[in-house]
């Protein structure tokens, strides 16, 4: 989701239920909304802030629970929500609530058919629960994803990509490796593309010399990586164009980026899905070719045909 400015006075409740919003996770939910609160986050108490991020991360529930259910879960006094809604420019908690619930009763498209055939693989045998779970949540992962991010948003992340000296990749963890494979998948067209950390070094020290005319595209998910916030803060102070992928749109790297976008990692298991991840990173990379024009297909091209001369692919015998 990216970051919008707004100026520092109350939102029109009146207008709210007009506001344009997007699909996430099935229900029509009033971007401007969420994104007035990720605005105010820094300037609510610390109960507020914990308020604050159960909606964010969890939008799909205000519509449906009432302000003692969204306190309870959020662990904290109802009096809290309450004060949450008035800073965004509500009256109280039931203002605030009603563009979620009209969204609700907007509806959306459902999927019988998938859920039927979830259910039979679930009866399938002994670990067809898990499958059934691990396939549900891998689907929904994506639809969540990319319902909350407009072609809009993906192409002028992409521009900026495209139009910039260098590109920074950064991953840590099991992200290292969706950055690099990114990054390799963007070299066969593009040059001056890096994933970092590079070996033996770190994040800042990649960045030492980055300024406003490069991109920095940055990731990590909640437990957040300690060095990835530096980075993400180090490029910014040098001008460096963020773009943050996260799994929270009360995420630091996301609240600090030029383009962020919400990634849903949810899982029957005990690690993140990586999934939208990639799904997303591939989606962005396509953009980029996109706005490129002819360009980066000539050069993607030049270094296949290469390959081929080199003998590193094995031709098909047909």
């Amino acid at each position: 989701m990216a970051r919008l400015t707004f100026r520092k006075f109350p939102l029109d409740r009146r207008k709210c239920t007009d506001i344009p919003s997007s699909t996430m996770n099935g229900t029509n939910v009033s971007q401007k909304i969420l994104s007035r609160l990720t605005e105010e986050l820094d300037s609510l108490t610390p109960e507020a802030q914990k308020a604050a991020r159960y909606v964010l991360e969890n939008p799909t529930e205000v519509g449906v629970s009432t302000v003692r259910e969204i306190a309870s879960a959020a662990q904290v006094k109802p009096n809290t929500v309450v004060r949450m809604a008035r800073q965004v420019g509500f009256e109280g908690y039931e203002d605030f609530r009603e563009p979620f619930r009209d969204a609700i009763r907007k509806g959306s498209v459902s999927f019988p058919d998938r859920a039927r055939w979830l259910q039979g693989i679930s009866r399938s045998g002994e670990l067809g629960e898990l499958y059934a779970d691990m396939v549900g949540a891998a689907i929904q992962n994506i639809e969540q994803t990319f319902a909350d991010i407009s072609s809009e948003q993906l192409e002028r992340a992409a521009r900026d990509i495209w139009t910039s000296r260098q590109v920074f990749t950064l991953g840590v963890g099991v992200n290292n490796s969706i950055a690099r494979n990114f990054t390799y998948l963007a070299s066969t067209g593009m040059t001056d593309f890096h994933a970092i950390p590079r070996p033996g070094s770190t994040p800042a020290d990649d960045l030492a010399w980055a300024d406003g005319n490069d991109v920095l595209i940055a990731m990590t998910s909640s437990p957040f990586r300690s060095e990835v916030i530096d980075a993400v803060k180090i490029a910014k102070e040098q001008g460096v164009k963020i773009i943050a992928l996260s799994d929270s749109p009360a995420s630091p790297i996301i609240r600090m980026a030029n383009h962020g976008f919400v990634v849903s990692v949810e899982t029957p298991q005990f690690f993140p899905s990586s999934i939208s991840l990639v799904a997303l990173l591939e989606t962005l990379l396509s953009f980029v070719v996109a706005v490129s024009s002819d360009e980066i297909v000539a050069r993607v091209t030049q270094f296949h045909k290469r390959r081929h001369q080199l003998g590193l692919y094995v031709d098909d015998p047909k």
